[in-house]
């Protein structure tokens, strides 16, 4: 997906979102920003294409939402800081969400409910709220995606990493998946759950076995 077509199907939505939750117009300066990052070059699957599709699952589920705006904005953010290997992306960019919410004029409710749903995008912890539970989902759709699908994410996580050595990335890329697998759910909603659950479960046992091979 060009950065002119992101654009083009989702610049009226960034703009619906700011007024909502600050009562200020959208900075628009912030979204090419935001546009930016998502676009760096060494992204091949933290890009605007996921991005996309997160916010069009969001807007499928809009209705499981408490708080669908803070929701929306939290997936803008969620991957705008990716670097390869670094552990605090997520922080950085809950920050940055935080920062910039704060300087529009939102209250401290609002600024740090959507900081701590973009920290949920760790995947280290329980959702503690019905939206916590919805992006978090919403985040690994592609777990549940069809085969073909799911095995070009596979491939466009290895191009992401491919500076790190193979067997490091393999025994790594194995666990994390295997984390996944081990859970008792995978989604949390149950929307989510009846739709996706056991495609994510069979393409978790297919790539870790072809890590393992």
């Amino acid at each position: 997906m060009t950065i002119d077509t992101f654009r083009t199907h989702h610049r009226s939505g960034w703009q619906a979102l700011w007024p909502a939750l600050t009562g200020q117009p959208a900075d628009m300066a912030l979204f090419e920003s935001v546009l930016q990052g998502y676009s760096e070059p060494h992204r091949h699957y933290h890009t605007l294409e996921h991005l996309d599709a997160c916010l069009r699952h969001l807007a499928a589920m809009h209705s499981l939402a408490q708080r669908p705006h803070e929701v929306a904005l939290a997936l803008w953010f969620h991957d705008g800081i990716y670097t390869i290997g670094a552990t605090d992306n997520e922080q950085r960019s809950a920050d940055w969400a935080r920062a910039a919410l704060l300087a529009q004029g939102a209250g401290a409710d609002v600024a740090d409910r959507v900081h701590a749903l973009v920290m949920v995008t760790r995947h280290d912890q329980p959702p503690r709220t019905q939206d916590e539970a919805l992006l978090l989902d919403v985040d690994l759709a592609i777990l549940g995606a069809p085969a073909a699908v799911f095995d070009a994410y596979e491939r466009q996580i290895v191009q992401e990493y491919q500076a790190v050595p193979a067997a490091a990335f393999r025994s790594n890329r194995r666990r994390i998946l295997q984390t996944f697998l081990d859970r008792p759910r995978i989604y949390h909603t149950q929307r989510f759950h009846d739709t996706r659950e056991a495609v994510a479960r069979a393409n978790l046992r297919r790539s870790i076995a072809a890590l393992q091979a």
